[in-house]
């Protein structure tokens, strides 16, 4: 979904790093090995590193006092496989080669792979400030739950080792868990406030990234749509010419902005104070312009709006701040450039000296490109504003003009590069691949945003990099849980297809896979943030679902889930699982988000009535209906519950191709 530019040679890096230290005497540990770090409990965990070719390695544990021993090979690698026994500690490690390294304050436990993107990386703190975050950062005491940060490294080969930060793992106090993963954090605090299991949680995840960029090449190579990019990654990683590879990403920057409209020899023509709008399009912001008859567009659009800037501004520093831009942008004020940005999550707050500060028109032009993916101006619409040194806003809020500049599909397409996550497999490579041999109880996952306008594709990638996983830590059938996508978006006044809605069908079908379990988070969303602040409940659903299945609580763990419909006459019977306690309309009232078609396809508001583990659905505009949706949109309007109040997952009775489906 993101394009990055600079080279990033962060894997090499590791690598070398880690090759330089072994000339010393002391054995070389991976960066997995650290103080306060957490063993699975009950099962064969392996230690590895590096030392002198030839040299004897020994290991001990104070859980059980037992001396574990080999040899290291010629390259000076080593392995060690400890039995570990049921939760508890502190212990320590003591690893020896001759001189001593002794790991710390261990426990054993519980430990969880947490990955995906942006909304699994999202922080307490940081970037994101979740809700309540400086009293839930206050209350984070729980030392028995470990903290490991993966480090955002990307690599055409798999690597042995990560790069981590905090010099390793550490325990959960305010002072580390404020730029931690929020949902991971949540996850573990009601998982071990249920247990009082020690819990290791390995925080691996990167904003933006596609799916396929955590699966193998093994994996990829069996699915037609990837094969010839993974080789072309594979040999790329063979051919050491990174210039090149970098001159053929500037020149294909080159080409765009040579191509795109709105310059003319280097001049943003458009952002010019006599800029003829007459043919511009209405749109509001803020929003992501798919909303904006732009679905499934991928290229450069101008933004333009104008403001009054009172005389009583003239001479005063003035800032503009446009919130979050998906991916990049320049910006001008009266045909002048005062700042770019590139990054879909970064904030954009741009500054005008008091001296080019003039009362009267302001003319805003914010050129936006993006590379994949939705794109747009998509902050909080109560944050972006001009505002005056004394703190006195004027809203950019509403009606802006927009006019593409360039469609990607006039241009080549991206070039291969060396750097950045949004290419397949280069971040199993770095960010899973050296924690295949550690064993885990299992892994939470939040991904698909940058894979929404591929959700046919997700219904086979998805599944597949599951498998994948399980397959490359040798462990079959480990849990696997993952969170649907939430509502985002506006709310459409009639039904419509949906990329969003064709996502969560995707991950709901993957519930197929042994194992899995899927926390619905559809109602509790945000139309203007792609990253809702309510991480504290997506934590928790997902821990119901680890709570019932693993740890044997008699817990309702998953909303209503459909099974069946039956056509009688003019009305739908739905028929659900996951009953207990009742079907319900979560505010009480009449039930929300159903809608119903014929043959013609055209679907219609229905009306929707409970009766017992049914849902009868029905509608005057149809006589003869075939098919129900429910929640079927970016941002439905829906509140189907059961008893233990956790939502209906999205979905459809009709199989009828998709806008994402390829002919």
């Amino acid at each position: 979904m993101k394009l990055y530019i600079k080279l990033v040679k962060g894997g090499l890096m590791v690598a070398s790093l880690f090759l330089s230290i072994v000339t010393q005497a002391k054995v070389v540990l991976p960066a997995l090995f650290s103080d306060y770090m957490v063993f699975q409990q009950k099962t064969t965990a392996s230690v590895w590193g590096k030392t002198t070719p030839g040299k004897s390695v020994n290991i001990t544990t104070t859980w059980s006092h037992k001396a574990y021993s080999t040899k290291a090979d010629q390259d000076g690698n080593w392995i060690i496989k400890l039995q570990t026994p049921s939760f508890g500690g502190p212990y320590n490690v003591a690893i020896s080669d001759g001189e001593v390294t002794n790991l710390m304050n261990v426990m054993i436990g519980e430990v969880w792979i947490c990955s995906g993107q942006s909304n699994m990386e999202m922080p307490l703190a940081g970037w994101a400030k979740i809700d309540n975050y400086e009293k839930e950062i206050e209350d984070a005491q729980y030392p028995n739950i470990r903290l490991l940060q993966v480090q955002h490294v990307a690599s055409n080969f798999p690597l042995g080792d990560a790069k981590v930060d905090n010099g390793g793992w550490k325990p959960c106090i305010p002072q580390y868990v404020a730029n931690f993963s929020a949902v991971a954090y949540f996850f573990a605090r009601e998982v071990y406030k249920k247990t009082g299991i020690p819990i290791g949680l390995i925080h691996t995840s990167w904003g933006g990234t596609i799916a396929e960029a955590w699966t193998s090449a093994a994996t990829l190579k069996t699915m037609p749509d990837f094969v010839d990019v993974v080789n072309k990654i594979e040999n790329s990683a063979k051919d050491k010419n990174g210039a090149s590879l970098e001159q053929q990403m500037q020149s294909w920057l080159d080409v765009i902005n040579i191509k795109d409209a709105g310059m003319q020899h280097g001049n943003a023509t458009w952002a010019s104070a006599n800029t003829d709008l007459s043919s511009w399009k209405s749109i509001s912001i803020p929003a992501l312009w798919g909303d904006a008859d732009l679905l499934n567009f991928d290229g450069i659009v101008w933004f333009r709006k104008t403001v009054t800037i009172p005389q009583s501004w003239e001479g005063k520093e003035v800032k503009i701040n446009l919130g979050t831009i998906d991916d990049d942008d320049i910006t001008y004020v009266n045909g002048k450039k005062i700042g770019k940005t590139q990054g879909y999550n970064v904030p954009r707050v741009y500054t005008i000296p008091g001296n080019k500060v003039k009362g009267g028109a302001l003319n805003i032009t914010v050129r936006v490109f993006d590379s994949g993916g939705e794109g747009g101006i998509y902050g909080n619409k109560n944050l972006i504003s001009v505002s005056s040194a004394s703190g006195e806003k004027i809203s950019l809020d509403g009606e802006w003009k927009y006019k593409i500049g360039l469609d990607l599909k006039d241009v080549p397409p991206n070039p291969i590069t060396n750097n950045g996550p949004n290419r397949a497999t280069v971040l199993y490579n770095a960010m899973i691949n050296p924690y295949l041999q550690f064993p885990i109880r299992g892994a939470i996952w939040y991904q698909g945003e940058s894979n929404v306008d591929r959700a046919y594709q997700y219904q086979t990638l998805f599944p597949n990099m599951i498998k994948d996983w399980r397959k490359s830590w040798n462990q079959p059938d480990f849990p696997f849980y993952f969170v649907q996508l939430a509502n985002f978006m506006k709310v459409e006044d009639q039904p419509k297809e949906s990329s969003w809605a064709e996502l969560r069908e995707a991950q709901f079908k993957t519930l197929s896979l042994p194992n899995t379990g899927m926390a619905v988070a559809i109602d509790i969303g945000d139309a203007e943030d792609i990253h809702p602040k309510n991480k504290q409940e997506v934590g928790r659903r997902l821990a119901l679902i680890a709570l019932a299945k693993n740890y044997k609580r008699k817990i309702t763990y998953t909303g209503p889930i459909y099974q069946s419909q039956v056509i009688d006459d003019n009305v739908i019977k739905l028929n659900f699982s996951s009953t207990k306690g009742g079907l319900k309309a979560k505010d009480g009232g009449e039930l929300k988000g159903f809608a119903i078609a014929g043959a013609d396809q055209k679907f219609y508001w229905a009306k929707a009535v409970i009766k017992g583990n049914q849902v009868i659905v029905s509608c005057p505009d149809v006589a003869n209906p075939v098919a129900v949706r429910y929640a079927w949109a970016n941002n439905p309007v829906c509140n189907l519950i059961n008893g233990a109040g956790l939502p209906a997952s999205p979905f459809r009775t009709d199989n009828w191709k998709g806008i994402t489906q390829r002919p």
